[in-house]
């Protein structure tokens, strides 16, 4: 069973959560007078000799890991199909959970709040919500998987 599509779409989650690593949640916003970056590892200013931080979210960057990996770690529950059901719906809470916690940081970066336009949101503002429709997706695989098992079962 570790090869249907359930597995595809749990480790394209994973790869999609990591990606959060590479890009920026927010583009070109005023931080204190500045023009700056904001990703999960902190909010930076590009410059020509490289990038200089002026806030790191060591909370938000430890606790990326551990929860992309957590659809990669569903997939080895591949015997027991109820169980991975709930570990999806949970993973999707998880994700959920995380999300707002990472909007909350960034909003709370800027004095007054910060108002992100559409044109400012990076790559990485998306990609939780498209980890949270590939989870759905495996769930929905992993629960036909279990109606055919039970199907086959009945005809025995």
């Amino acid at each position: 069973m570790i090869q249907r599509i359930q597995t595809i779409y749990l480790f394209l989650a994973t790869l999609v959560l990591l990606g959060l690593y590479l890009f920026p949640l927010v583009n070109n916003v005023n931080v204190n007078g500045t023009i700056s970056n904001i990703s999960i590892q902190g909010v930076y200013q590009s410059l020509a000799d490289g990038q200089r931080f002026f806030i790191n979210f060591i909370g938000i960057k430890i606790l990326a890991a551990p929860v992309a990996l957590l659809p990669t770690l569903i997939i080895f529950f591949y015997k027991k199909r109820k169980q991975q059901i709930a570990l999806c719906y949970s993973a999707i809470l998880v994700i959920i959970g995380y999300s707002f916690w990472m909007a909350q940081t960034v909003k709370g970066v800027v004095p007054g709040g910060l108002q992100v336009e559409f044109a400012n949101m990076g790559i990485g503002m998306f990609l939780s919500s498209i980890a949270i429709i590939l989870v759905i997706l495996a769930a929905r695989a992993i629960r036909r998987d279990e109606k055919l098992v039970r199907s086959a079962d009945r005809l025995r």
